[in-house]
C-alpha cells in the first residue's frame, strides 16, 4: 500500500525532478521542477533575501553577514532537495559572487554544502541564459530582454527567438543603491549615464522590452493592484513604454510607504523598489520601446531550455503545457487530440479564417476543454475558466489566456454571460470574444456526440451543404440524435450564419 500513496497520480512521471539553486546578488532561490520538460512545472519554490551584493562595488567583499545567510539558506535548499528526492541539481550564482574578491572562497563553501560544482555566470552568460528564459516562455519573442537583479543589468537583443549579443551593467538595485550612496537623485543620474551608452537601446523604438527580475515584478503587481486588474497573473502583463515608463517615475519619487497598494509589494522588495523603477524608467525611456511585458521567466528556465533536445526546443510551449494537463485532468487525453482535428475541419467547412496564433490557442482550448469535469456540474465552467485563467501557462499573452478560459466557460455553461465576472471579458478584443463563443458552442454539439471519449468524433465530422451546417451520426451513432443535440447544432449554425441539421443515417 506504501508504494500507492508514493507516486502520486496528479504529477506527470516525465523523468527525474530537476532542481536549481538561484545565488543572486540580493536572493538564494531554490525551484524544484516535475521534470525537464518544454515547459516546466515548479513543484517547489522557495527564496532567501540575503543581500550577498551589498556594498561588493564599494567594497570589493561579500559581507560576513550576507555570507553566513547566503550558507544557511544553501544547506536548508540542500537538505530540502534530499526531501524532494531531486534527481538532477545545478548550482549557479551571478554578478555579486562574480565581482567580489572572496568569491572564490564563497563558491568553495558552496560547492563542499551542495556536492555539485557550481556555476559562476559571467555577464555575458547572464544576459544569454536570461534571454533563453524568455524564448523558453514566449512565442517567438521579439525585441528586447531586461534581467536586473541586485548587482547587475543584463540587456540582449531577440529576433523571432534568436538571441543577439548582450550587455551587462551595475544598475542592480543592491549596486545603485551602494554606488550612489543610497540617493535616489544620484542613482538616477548614475542609471542615465550608463543606459544612454547601449547602443542596443538605441534601436529599440517600437520594439518589446521583456523584463525579467523580482524588482520589477513588483513593480507590475503594485501597478495591477492599482489599476484593479482582473487577473492575477503576472507572466505576459503588457503595458505601453509611456504608461510603465510614467509609472515608474512616480514610483521612484515619492516616499515608498505612501504608495497606494504599497501592501501588495513584500516589505523586503521595497527598499530596492524605487531604484528598480528609476532603471526601468530610463531603458524604455532611452529606447522608446511600444510596449514593456512582464516574464517570469529568466536564468534559471533558460538554463533548463538549454539542456534540452532540438526536437524539444521546437515544441510550442502552451500547446506542451495544455497537453500535460489535459492528460492529469481529462476523461480522455486522445479526445482532446480528436477535438482539435474535429474543430480544425469545422473551421474548413464554415470558413472561418484564423490567424496562425488563434489557431494554436483554440488548439490549446480542445486539450483543456474537459478538465473541470471532476467539479460539481453546477460550477464546471466557473472551476475551468479559473484554473485556464489562473494557471502556470506560458507562450500566451493575457488576451489568449481569456480566450482559452473563456472558450471552456462556454463549452460548460452555454453562451450566457450573467453568470461570470464580466471583468475576464475586458482582455479580450471583439473578435476573439465572438471566437470564443463559437468554439464554446463547437464543443458543446462534440461533447454530447462523444460523451468526451474518443472514436465518435472522427467518424461524426461537421459539413457544409447549400449553406446548411450538418452534422451526419452514422450507423452505431444514429442512436445519439435528439432534441438535445439538434438545438445545440441549432445554435452553432446561428453563430456561423447558418442554417443547421442534424442526420442520422441507420
Amino acid at each position: 500500500m506504501a508504494d500507492v500513496f508514493e507516486i502520486a497520480p496528479g504529477r506527470l512521471q516525465l523523468g527525474p525532478t530537476i532542481g536549481v539553486i538561484d545565488i543572486g546578488s540580493n536572493s538564494v532561490r531554490l525551484v524544484v521542477y516535475e521534470a525537464l520538460t518544454r515547459s516546466p512545472t515548479p513543484i517547489f519554490n522557495e527564496k532567501a533575501l540575503c543581500g550577498l551584493g551589498r556594498n561588493v562595488l564599494t567594497s570589493g567583499r561579500l559581507a560576513d553577514d550576507a555570507v553566513a545567510r547566503a550558507l544557511a539558506s544553501i544547506r536548508r535548499f540542500r537538505a530540502l532537495c534530499r526531501q524532494l528526492r531531486v534527481g538532477e541539481l545545478h548550482v549557479l550564482a551571478t554578478a555579486a559572487v562574480r565581482d567580489a574578491k572572496n568569491g572564490s572562497d564563497f563558491i568553495a563553501a558552496c560547492e563542499e554544502i551542495c556536492g555539485v560544482p557550481l556555476r559562476l555566470l559571467s555577464g555575458r552568460e547572464e544576459a544569454h541564459f536570461a534571454a533563453l528564459g524568455v524564448v523558453s516562455g514566449m512565442h517567438n519573442p521579439t525585441g528586447i530582454v531586461g534581467d536586473l537583479g541586485g548587482g547587475s543589468l543584463e540587456l540582449v537583443g531577440l529576433k523571432n527567438g534568436r538571441i543577439g549579443e548582450g550587455v551587462t551593467l551595475p544598475l542592480g538595485g543592491l549596486a545603485l543603491q551602494d554606488t550612489s550612496g543610497h540617493s535616489i537623485k544620484k542613482a538616477e543620474r548614475i542609471a542615465a549615464k550608463l543606459v544612454g551608452k547601449v547602443e542596443l537601446l538605441k534601436k529599440g523604438k517600437g520594439q518589446t522590452f521583456f523584463a525579467v527580475g523580482g524588482t520589477w515584478r513588483s513593480l507590475a503587481k503594485l501597478h495591477m493592484a492599482q489599476r484593479g486588474y482582473p487577473l492575477n497573473v503576472m507572466h505576459g502583463y503588457a503595458l505601453s513604454g509611456k504608461e510603465i515608463a510614467d509609472f515608474c517615475y512616480l514610483v521612484s519619487r515619492q516616499p515608498t510607504d505612501s504608495i497606494a497598494r504599497i501592501d501588495v509589494v513584500a516589505e523586503s522588495r521595497r527598499p530596492l523598489l524605487a531604484y528598480g523603477a528609476l532603471v526601468l524608467e530610463a531603458v524604455v525611456r532611452a529606447a522608446r520601446v511600444d510596449q514593456v511585458v512582464i516574464s517570469v521567466l529568466g536564468v534559471r528556465e533558460g538554463l533548463l531550455y538549454s539542456l534540452l533536445d532540438d526536437e524539444e526546443r521546437a515544441q510550442d510551449p502552451l500547446i506542451a503545457a495544455a497537453r500535460e494537463l489535459c492528460l492529469l485532468r481529462s476523461r480522455s487525453p486522445r479526445h482532446g487530440e480528436e477535438l482539435i482535428a474535429w474543430t480544425d475541419r469545422f473551421m474548413e467547412v464554415a470558413h472561418l479564417e484564423e490567424t496562425p496564433e488563434e489557431r494554436r490557442l483554440r488548439h490549446a482550448a480542445c486539450l483543456l476543454a474537459d478538465i473541470g469535469w471532476r467539479a460539481h456540474p453546477d460550477y464546471r465552467g466557473e472551476q475551468s475558466l479559473n484554473i485556464i485563467a489562473h494557471a502556470n501557462f506560458v507562450g500566451v499573452d493575457h488576451p489568449g489566456r481569456a480566450y482559452i478560459a473563456l472558450a471552456s466557460f462556454y463549452r460548460h455553461e452555454g453562451l450566457m454571460d450573467e453568470f461570470m465576472s464580466p471583468r475576464i471579458r475586458e482582455l479580450v478584443g471583439v473578435r476573439l470574444l465572438d471566437r470564443a463563443r463559437i468554439l464554446g458552442a463547437a464543443m458543446r454539439v462534440a461533447y454530447l456526440v462523444s460523451a468526451a471519449m474518443p472514436g465518435a468524433l472522427p467518424r461524426a465530422p461537421l459539413t457544409v451543404e447549400e449553406r446548411r451546417l450538418v452534422l451526419p451520426l452514422a450507423g452505431d451513432l444514429a442512436g445519439l440524435a435528439g432534441e438535445r443535440l439538434a438545438n445545440r447544432l441549432r445554435t452553432l449554425g446561428r453563430l456561423v450564419g447558418r442554417d443547421s441539421e442534424l442526420r442520422a443515417i441507420p
